[in-house]
């Protein structure tokens, strides 16, 4: 992984591309964070940052002349806020094959101007409900999204919406980030609606594996006692309520054997 020094800007291949703007190539470095652009001087109408490391989509100085950025490829999930005061005529934006996660991550994108081209294909907010139609609400001003042109029918479906009361019940749910995974979470309360053992439940385990008569069955209860199982050696506080006043005994063989 290696930084984009300015030294290297300076050696990357520059040229007039087939539309006819004067493009900086700096695809394929394993770059991780965008930097050091000032070295260019806002010559570069267009720069090209595909195959690389980035994470976040920032770090620019003022280049008032930059029109189109390619950046497919990387691992952005993050658009930072205010790129409008130093990118502010980007008017093509490519960032297929990213890490983008939710709808609300590509708001700040709303606040450039000229935004007319972009594309979040292939990643993780394309799958989303309703995405083309957010994408159109919160940028207005496109013309194509993943490389279709954004019809007419589109906009309306995206304006009745997103006005509508559902529509607004959809903005909260994205910015309060209820639908967000969080990991462990179910495992947690899986663990958490698990009855306990009481301390007598514990005592009687003990005293059953001091009396067992194998080492099979001695090694059974210990599990049972790290699991936190009652297995059946006495009624307890979590049983069953149909099972209450039933005693439970397990013999030698580890079936079970009911005493009224």
């Amino acid at each position: 992984m290696g930084r984009l020094t300015p030294e290297l800007i300076e050696v990357a291949p520059q040229y007039l591309n087939p539309v006819g703007q004067y493009e900086l190539c700096l695809r394929d470095l394993k770059i991780p964070v965008i930097e050091n652009l000032g070295v260019t001087l806002n010559q570069f109408d267009t720069i090209d940052f595909t195959n690389n490391d980035i994470r976040k989509l920032d770090g620019f100085p003022f280049l008032p002349k930059l029109k189109t950025m390619y950046l497919a490829n990387n691992h952005i999930t993050r658009i930072a806020e205010g790129l409008q005061q130093y990118i502010p005529n980007l008017d093509t934006l490519m960032l297929n094959n990213n890490m983008l996660q939710e709808l609300i991550d590509i708001d700040p994108l709303a606040t450039l101007p000229k935004l007319a081209h972009v594309s979040f294909a292939r990643n993780p907010i394309a799958m989303k409900k309703d995405y083309r139609l957010y994408v159109i609400h919160r940028l207005p001003n496109l013309r194509t999204l993943d490389f279709n042109r954004i019809t007419q029918k589109e906009r309306e479906a995206a304006r009745k919406l997103y006005k509508s009361k559902s529509g607004e019940t959809v903005k909260t749910q994205q910015l309060k980030g209820k639908n967000t995974f969080v990991p462990g979470a179910e495992l947690v309360k899986q663990q958490q609606s698990k009855p306990r053992l009481t301390k007598a439940d514990a005592d009687a385990i003990k005293k059953a594996i001091s009396e067992a008569k194998s080492l099979e069955e001695v090694e059974r209860l210990k599990a049972k006692l790290q699991a936190g199982q009652m297995p059946g050696l006495t009624n307890t506080s979590h049983s069953n309520p149909m099972e209450q006043g039933n005693t439970y005994e397990e013999n030698g063989t580890g079936n079970h054997m009911m005493e009224t």
